[in-house]
Parts: C-alpha cells; sequence; structure tokens
C-alpha cells in the first residue's frame, strides 16, 4: 500500500470510528422506555457499514477547513435519515429483504411494525439533532438551512421519491433516463445532502464553489449507485454482507440491465472524472474529497 493510500486509509478509519461513537452517543438509551424501539433504533443504526455519507460530510467539512466537532450533528443526521431508509426498504412491502450488512434486518431481528417504528423514530431524531444538536453552528439561519436541505434530499424530489420510482419500475422495462433519474433521488439525494451540508455551515462559502461541491456530489453519487448495481451482480456476498441477485430477482431495471455491463462500467468512470473536474478550485485542499470518490467508485464491498 502506497504512503497516500496508508494515510487515507487510516483518515477514513478515524472517520467511520468518529460516526460509530457519535452515533451512539445521540441514540435513546435501551434501558429507558420504550425499550424495545430503542433497541431496534440502536440495532438499525450501529449495525456496521461504511457510513459513507458521514464520511462525505466530514471529507467535505476537511477540504473547507472546518473542525470535525462542527460537523457531527449533520453527520449523524445524514445516516438516521439513510438508516431508517434502509429498515423501511427491507421490508416485505418492499424489497423483502433477510440481511443487511451481514446481520439480520430490523424487521427480523425484532419485528414488522417495530421496524416501521423504529424508521419513524430515527427520521424524527435527525431533524431534531439538527434543530438543537450543541455541536452545530449557533446561527438559527445555517440550523434553517441544514434541515432545509435534509428534508429536500429525503422527500420526494429525493430518496422517497426516488423508492417510489424503483417500486413503480419493477417488472417493467424502464428507459436509461428513467434508471437514471431514480438513482439520482434514492442514492444520490442523500450523497448530495451529506457534501452540501457541510459547505453550508461555512457562512462566507462563495456561490461558485457551492455549487460546484453539489456538481461533485450529483457526479459521485450516481457513479456510486451504478457501481452498487455492478456489485450486485458481480460482487462477493461475504464482502457485501447480503445476497447478491436481489434486483434481478424483484425485475429492478438497474443501470447495467438497461446499459449493459460495460457501458455501466464506463460511465463510473466518467462521473469519477466528472466528480474531481469539480474539485479543481480547492486545489491541494480538495483532497480528503478525491481520496474518498476513488474509494466510493473504486470499491468491491
Amino acid at each position: 500500500m502506497s504512503g497516500t493510500a496508508s494515510s487515507f486509509a487510516a483518515q477514513l478509519t478515524a472517520w467511520q470510528s468518529r460516526t460509530e461513537r457519535e452515533l451512539a452517543r445521540r441514540l435513546p438509551s435501551p434501558d429507558h422506555s420504550p425499550q424495545r424501539l430503542h433497541a431496534a433504533m440502536r440495532y438499525a443504526v450501529l449495525g456496521g457499514g461504511k457510513r459513507v455519507r458521514p464520511v462525505l460530510t466530514y471529507a467535505t467539512g476537511t477540504a473547507l477547513g472546518l473542525p470535525l466537532e462542527s460537523l457531527d450533528g449533520a453527520a449523524c443526521a445524514v445516516e438516521f435519515i439513510h438508516a431508517y431508509s434502509l429498515a423501511h426498504d427491507d421490508l416485505p412491502a418492499m424489497d423483502d429483504d433477510d440481511l443487511r450488512r451481514g446481520q439480520p434486518t430490523c424487521h427480523k431481528a425484532f419485528d414488522e411494525a417495530t421496524a416501521i417504528l423504529a424508521g419513524d423514530a430515527l427520521q424524527v431524531l435527525a431533524f431534531e439533532g439538527l434543530a438543537k444538536d450543541p455541536t452545530l453552528p449557533k446561527d438559527p439561519a445555517i440550523r434553517l438551512r441544514l434541515i432545509e436541505i435534509l428534508s429536500h434530499c429525503s422527500g420526494t424530489q429525493g430518496m422517497a421519491g426516488g423508492q417510489a420510482l424503483d417500486l413503480a419500475a419493477e417488472g417493467r422495462d424502464a428507459s436509461l433516463a428513467e434508471v437514471t433519474q431514480m438513482h439520482i433521488w434514492k442514492t444520490g439525494a442523500l450523497i448530495r445532502a451529506s457534501v452540501t451540508m457541510a459547505a453550508a455551515c461555512v457562512p462566507a462559502l462563495s456561490p461558485k464553489l457551492a455549487a460546484d461541491l453539489e456538481k461533485f456530489a450529483d457526479a459521485i453519487g450516481l457513479a456510486f449507485q451504478i457501481q452498487d448495481d455492478l456489485l450486485d451482480i458481480e460482487g462477493d456476498p461475504k464482502l457485501l454482507g447480503k445476497k447478491v441477485g436481489a434486483d434481478e430477482a424483484l425485475a429492478k431495471p438497474t443501470y447495467p440491465a438497461v446499459a449493459g455491463m460495460d457501458a455501466a462500467r464506463v460511465r463510473v468512470r466518467e462521473l469519477h472524472t466528472e466528480a474531481l473536474s469539480h474539485l479543481q478550485d480547492l486545489g491541494p485542499r480538495a483532497q480528503p474529497l478525491r481520496d474518498v470518490s476513488e474509494w466510493l467508485v473504486f470499491r468491491r464491498q
């Protein structure tokens, strides 16, 4: 492993460890009533994972010169939304998955009703954190902007809307444009929120740099999902912590299913190059984001 790669691996581990600690601090104790619901919330959030979204928040903040402690609230909020979406997506009414990160899904470990309530409570906890978390900037305008970003990226023009498109597309042919839109909303929106919330914590950030960071996030979000589609076909279940072939079993029109495997691989690399092109104005300060982009796009799990 090269020195640069080794340095990023250490940085990534530090960000992921910080994420685990801060998430655990903000989740309600399973010793407090309602105990079963609190236990399910902790199970849904603390079951491992790459922590892609908090890592992007920390990487963006690092590139912009923000102290990590000022980003903890935003990093946890976006991960709570992601965890809630997974608890709901895994339900029989949606993707009907039994495994998540190598462990039984929330509704399998508890029950369907508790998994639904855990997701509901995690969503509320995310926005409560943006309103009250003491680590975030005190400026009410920044707090409001953070709530605006995360709510929009979680809603019908974001993650929830993308999931609705995904469900509606099962079992039918879809165009590449439709699949791309689904990916941009379902996965890309929270990726964008992870970056743009960190940027919103810098009051004097130039509009051009803010726009460039959003374009970076959009490119890497789409690349991340296309790579996920590829791994569902050719990935190692032991590395992924879940079954492969789930998209095909549900007759989902994924990017490689519509465009072909080779075209999907090419598109991932194009998007990676595009993402990096939007970081030029940051110069050397953008290295954390360049490293994260490389990690996400060329991952095998």
